[in-house]
């Protein structure tokens, strides 16, 4: 037998080891750091172990650990103590509070009960504590930014009571200060609204009070605020506005009151903002319109009144967007039109006029206004004329014809001359144009085949990061041109279609991002990237061009064709091969981060193509870390959840945003549907409905043939395992290929939900 106790560092992680830990290892009284986390591991804690007093490093978490810490108590040279996601319970022993040299404790998602011992953190430069997901009780020690090196507290999901101590108003380097689902009450400490390295402020579904203080000002680096679930009072602060890095605000369910601040429009960031439910007044801002990267907007549940923005039409990302159950009036703006959204609710408001025709495929999203009308929506009156105004009517159409007609020959004119002032401004901007282009396959064009058709006519799409143009080459073949937008860009070159980017803003980070990425992929299921043409002034990237658009569009637009579940099973294993390319067969893995369908576009065969790569990120894996990011970037339906919750991104973000899709292709929903209800997405539908046989066949979409439900069921259940809520549960995209692949008809698999509202599987005979 070897003898090992002159052994300092024991580091078996990821190895697959199973049984207990083994008393023997008490026998290693030299051992300073103990690694053996993520593995399947199960028993308690080994008696003796605590006479290992020379431990300062202690790592096993995402086991199956089971019993109480009281082995731990004595380990008091321990500098981090990592025992998350076990099942460990019992109390969190007092000694720890008396820890010289502990700065890092981790113990979220056990079962630990009992008090956090208020001495915690308090002789040592502490710097981070996560016991979420446990059932800890008490108030939050007042001491652990004793020392002035508090990055997070994250106390999520437990039952914590008592107020924030008025210690962390001053602590300066905190990040991070998650203390959602407890029952903590009191005001908010006022400077900690305004700490200025603060990026999380998490205190939803608490029983917190009071105001948000115009201290905010200074939280210049917070990303996400999230107070749902309260009873916070008062107007929100102008100085809101000044907050610009802000990109969720969930402040709904509480009891705030008057008018919407005006600078919010300044927060250009803001993907998330959510204020249902609350005593809001007045009209809403106009300037929410430049809010240009908002996703999901609700204010339903207020007394707003005034009429609805026509900027919020303007909005290129928007995808939900709800005003229900307020006092809106006036017409619905024609500007929503312009929209692609999956949640529209405007219902229970004092709206009046025609509800545009672009939006009557919003079924239900209209009742509870009397002064509506529709030729089309069958709940609401038909749109007809009373029978006195027929004549002033008919002298007003008239005279529209008329004026009509001579603003129309004027206009020709006008456009004739000016295409004519056009073409030639353009010719003599060619010439002094410097352009550069770098072309990453086989071309048949020049660049002026391309800039020469980057005009009005030509624009097919427009998205969040750029304006896409459809181009017919001389032969006949089809190339589809996207311009990448700046957000400062406000005045025009030779196009009218194309901003200028100044000197110093350089090329917009989209535009580099996309071409780093796709000018070295070769992929089927990717799509062609052929060039790139910049200028000082201008950015294009010329791509294969899609004829039949986005499975986005196949199935839920006015576009959508009725796909057979051949061709949604070809369209979910392409995806998921082209997906898997890019996490597997690239030199570095790439996460796309932005996986939807409205982002597989597919070809004239239905064959799909991974496309939008402005949000992709190479995954830098020499230290095996998670990218980080301030920024939750993505779509509101398809984002991970643990992705708001730790701002970490792998490649199993796209894993759940690809089982979403799946989960499109066989239900036939989109990823948010009124009928879900509030605040629910296609996932928690898809869990509610997996009850019996008879409820999972029930959410197949019915266009998909009798003969096919069962497939379908396969392909669904991929996708519940692409969901999980933990990633370590997800499949890899590699796995998910051959799980597609393996799809074939046999015997029907059913779905069931554990006690623990995991999602599982089994067969159901």
């Amino acid at each position: 037998m070897v003898d090992l106790t002159e052994l300092r560092s024991l580091e078996i992680s990821d190895s697959f080891l199973t049984g207990v830990i083994p008393p023997e290892i008490a026998k290693l009284n030299k051992l300073w750091r103990l690694e053996i986390y993520n593995n399947n591991l199960t028993g308690k804690i080994p008696p003796g172990f605590g006479t290992m007093t020379t431990l300062t490093f202690l790592d096993i978490s995402t086991n199956s650990l089971e019993g109480d810490l009281s082995e731990l108590r004595s380990l008091t040279n321990l500098i981090s103590l990592q025992l998350f996601e076990n099942r460990l319970t019992g109390e969190i022993p007092p000694e720890f509070g008396e820890f010289k040299y502990l700065v890092n404790l981790s113990l979220y998602t056990n079962k630990l009960t009992g008090p956090i011992p208020q001495g915690l953190g308090s002789l040592a430069d502490f710097d981070f504590i996560d016991a979420s997901e446990n059932q800890l009780t008490g108030p939050i020690p007042p001491d652990m930014c004793k020392k002035g090196k508090m990055t997070a507290v994250l106390l999520l999901q437990n039952n914590l009571t008592g107020s924030i101590p008025e210690t962390y108003a001053d602590c300066l380097t905190l990040e991070r200060f998650r203390v959602s689902n407890n029952s903590l009450t009191g005001t908010v400490p006022v400077k900690l609204w305004g700490l200025p390295k603060v990026v999380i402020i998490d205190l939803a579904k608490n029983n917190f009070e009071g105001p948000v203080t115009g201290y905010i000002k200074n939280a210049k680096m917070l990303g996400t605020l999230n107070l749902a679930f309260n009873k916070f009072s008062d107007e929100l602060p102008e100085e809101i506005g000044d907050v610009e890095a802000l990109t969720k605000v969930e402040i709904n369910d509480n009891r705030f009151s008057g008018e919407i601040p005006i600078s919010i429009g300044k927060l250009k960031g803001l993907s998330s903002l959510k204020m249902q439910s609350n005593g809001f007044s007045g009209s809403i801002p106009d300037t929410i319109g430049s809010c240009s990267a908002l996703s999901d907007l609700n204010m339903a549940e207020n007394s707003m009144s005034g009429e609805i923005p026509h900027t919020l039409g303007s909005l290129p990302t928007l995808n939900a967007l709800n005003l229900s159950d307020n006092k809106l009036s006036g017409k619905i703006p024609e500007s929503l039109s312009s929209l692609r959204l999956s949640l529209l609710d405007l219902s229970n408001n004092k709206l009046s006029g025609r509800v545009p025709l672009s939006l009557s495929s919003y079924n239900g999203s209209f009742n509870g206004n009397p002064g509506l009308c529709s030729m089309t929506i069958k709940s609401l009156n038909r749109c007809v004329n009373s029978p006195g105004s027929r004549r002033g009517d008919t002298r007003i159409f008239v005279l529209c014809i008329v004026l009509g007609s001579l603003i129309l020959l004027a206009s020709l004119v006008c456009f004739l001359y000016l295409k004519k002032s056009e073409k030639k401004e353009r010719r003599r901007t060619l010439r002094h144009e410097s352009w550069s282009i770098k072309s990453f396959r086989k071309m048949s064009f020049t660049e002026d085949d391309i800039i020469d058709s980057i005009k009005e006519e030509n624009l097919i799409g427009r998205g969040g990061c750029g304006d896409v143009y459809r181009v017919v080459l001389g032969d006949g073949k089809e190339l589809a041109v996207k311009h990448i937008r700046t957000s400062t860009s406000t005045e025009k070159n030779f196009s009218s279609t194309l901003p200028i980017l100044t000197e110093k803003e350089g090329r917009s980070k989209e535009f580099e991002t996309e071409v780093q990425t796709l000018s070295s992929i070769r992929h089927l299921n990717v799509v062609k990237l052929y060039c790139s043409i910049t200028s000082d002034d201008s950015s294009l990237l010329v791509y294969e061009y899609m004829p039949n658009g986005s499975l986005y569009d196949m199935l839920h637009t006015c576009k959508k064709s009725n796909l057979g579940w051949e061709t949604r099973y070809d369209i979910a294993l392409g995806a998921s091969k082209g997906l898997e390319y890019l996490h597997h067969g690239y030199e570095r893995p790439v996460i796309h981060r932005d996986v939807k369908s409205s982002n597989i576009l597919l070809d004239e065969s239905f064959k799909p193509r991974i496309a939008d790569f402005g949000l992709a990120k190479i995954l830098q894996t020499n230290n095996g870390d998670l990218h980080s990011t301030h920024v939750v970037a993505g779509t509101y339906g398809y984002i991970a959840p643990e992705y708001g919750y730790s701002s970490k991104v792998n490649e199993k973000c796209d894993v759940y945003s690809f089982g979403v899709v799946l989960m499109e292709l066989v239900t036939g929903k989109k990823p948010i549907e009124a009928e879900f209800g509030e605040s629910k997405d296609i996932v928690n539908w898809v869990s509610n409905n997996l009850k019996s046989k008879e409820s999972v066949m029930e959410i197949v979409d019915k266009k998909i043939g009798e003969m096919y439900r069962e497939d379908a069921i396969k392909l669904l259940r991929v996708a519940i395992l692409c969901t999980a809520r933990q990633p370590g549960l997800r499949p890899t995209m590699r796995s998910v290929v051959h799980m597609i692949e393996d799809a074939e008809p046999c015997r029907l698999m059913g779905i069931v939900i554990s006690k623990e509202s995991d999602v599982k599987i089994k067969e159901i005979s």
